[in-house]
């Protein structure tokens, strides 16, 4: 196993190091974000239905990747405390563990959301002919359940090691495989039938199996990771009680951002299909802006668990004054940003004023707090690696359900749809606020 050999973020000037690993890291959540953006993109110029069904569909397809990420994170912080200990045994029976834990998870939620699309669909407040689209969609997205939750497993397990390039390589590899993709299966092209929205799922189908081969690969031939062994059912039940000491709060605080996110959705609905449709452009383009902040956190994840293996506490505090910096000027770049291009983005999607509108009301409310939402994010992370995970769920849970979605409530209620944003960019002020106590009370102070 070269790469788990030894710890290799324990050492080193931090900010160099962060940055070394986070720019590969963000390549490929770029690459992922596109991918998204790009599948938003070409099924919007199929007409502002479509694109209101895939503005129905993000707080879902959220909804199973937060579960796959819970699990990748519980992975990762578990895996790279060990790295950090020079346990390289257990890390192999941690890696292979973890993949297995995947596949009960996939069967799960693939046959349970199969089996509810039409009245998990209804409950978000689409119908008619928006609903007739959601199903094509999401009958076979799906399917590719697996596709989304092992390798995501797979990737953290990469990344636990301290390889952020490897990951980031498969993501955007397999971002351009969909750009490519999406325009021959939606509209058609060359010997391509034309297939609409279904086309864009199918797509995405395929370049996620991609995803997963390549990373299955990866952990197989060169990390040399995988135990092609049966494990014995102790030794399983060991390694998924560590795994999900992490995975289920840090997937559960995942889970609150899909279903928060669906409950404004059902909100916002009440204002029209094309305010939905510019709801969720808006969501999209936030998270392109927010994926280097994402794409440290992660970094920070086996960065803090190895270190607090290894017993250098300081290079973790030293990282989270770096970050927090960070995320405030990258915030502030953001807000900026979308002043002054918005209007411009939000009408590569669709050209519809209302759908336009909605999008610019929402990134010049919202974008002026991505620099605090971002202190919650980087603090979520670190707090993960320092297993400590109930505290990182309790900041999303207190960001979306404490704050959010009543905010919208009583922002909808006295200032229509502006409202619901003026309640988005409040929570993320006071979550970030919160977040930078609970990491003083549990990491700056905590000697453990």
């Amino acid at each position: 196993m070269p790469a788990a050999r030894r710890a290799k973020l324990t050492s080193g000037k931090i900010l160099p190091q962060l940055i070394r690993l986070t720019i590969p890291m963000m390549a490929g959540m770029v690459g992922m974000v596109v991918f998204n953006l790009v599948d938003t993109f070409y099924i919007g110029q199929l007409g502002a239905e479509q694109l209101a069904a895939m503005g129905y569909t993000f707080p879902v397809v959220m909804f199973i990747t937060s579960i796959s990420i819970g699990l990748g994170m519980g992975a990762s912080a578990v895996i790279s405390n060990e790295i950090g200990k020079g346990s390289i045994e257990k890390v192999r029976h941690l890696a292979t563990n973890s993949l297995l834990l995947g596949l009960p998870v996939v069967a799960l939620f693939a046959l349970a959301g199969l089996l509810t699309i039409d009245p998990l669909f209804r409950l978000l407040g689409a119908d008619g002919v928006t609903l007739s689209y959601i199903k094509q969609y999401m009958e076979i997205w799906y399917l590719g359940v697996p596709f989304v939750v092992i390798p995501m497993i797979g990737n953290n397990i990469i990344r636990a090691t301290g390889d952020m390039k490897t990951p980031g390589l498969i993501m955007l590899s397999i971002a351009i495989l969909n750009c490519i993709l999406d325009p021959l299966l939606i509209f058609g092209i060359g010997p391509f039938p034309r297939m609409g929205i279904a086309g864009g799922a199918i797509a995405t189908l395929f370049t996620r199996a991609v995803g997963m081969s390549l990373a299955f690969t990866v952990l197989v031939k060169k990390e040399k990771i995988i135990r092609f062994v049966v494990p014995k059912a102790r030794e399983l039940i060991e390694s998924w009680k560590k795994i999900l000491f992490i995975g289920i709060p840090a997937g559960l605080a995942k889970l609150i951002i899909p279903l928060s996110m669906g409950m404004v959705t059902r909100i916002v609905s009440e204002y029209g299909n094309n305010a939905v449709a510019g709801f969720g452009v808006a969501t999209r383009l936030e998270a392109l802006a927010m994926m280097l902040l994402m794409a440290l956190s992660t970094v920070l994840v086996p960065f803090t668990g190895q270190n607090i293996g290894a017993g250098r506490r300081d290079r973790v505090l030293k990282a989270l004054k770096v970050s927090y910096i960070f995320s405030l000027v990258w915030g502030g770049i953001m807000f900026v940003l979308f002043l002054l291009t918005g209007k411009f983005m939000a009408g590569l999607f669709n050209e519809s004023p209302d759908i336009v509108s909605t999008v610019v009301l929402y990134l010049n409310i919202v974008s002026i707090s991505y620099g605090f939402q971002g202190i919650l994010i980087v603090s979520s992370a670190v707090l993960n690696g320092k297993r400590k995970p109930i505290h990182s769920a309790f900041l999303s849970l207190s960001r979306m359900f404490v704050l959010y979605v009543p905010l919208a409530v009583i922002g909808s209620k006295l200032f229509a749809l502006k409202g619901i944003f003026i309640g988005a960019s409040i929570a993320n002020f006071a979550a970030g606020v919160l977040s930078l106590y609970i990491v003083y009370r549990q990491v700056v102070r905590s000697q453990d």
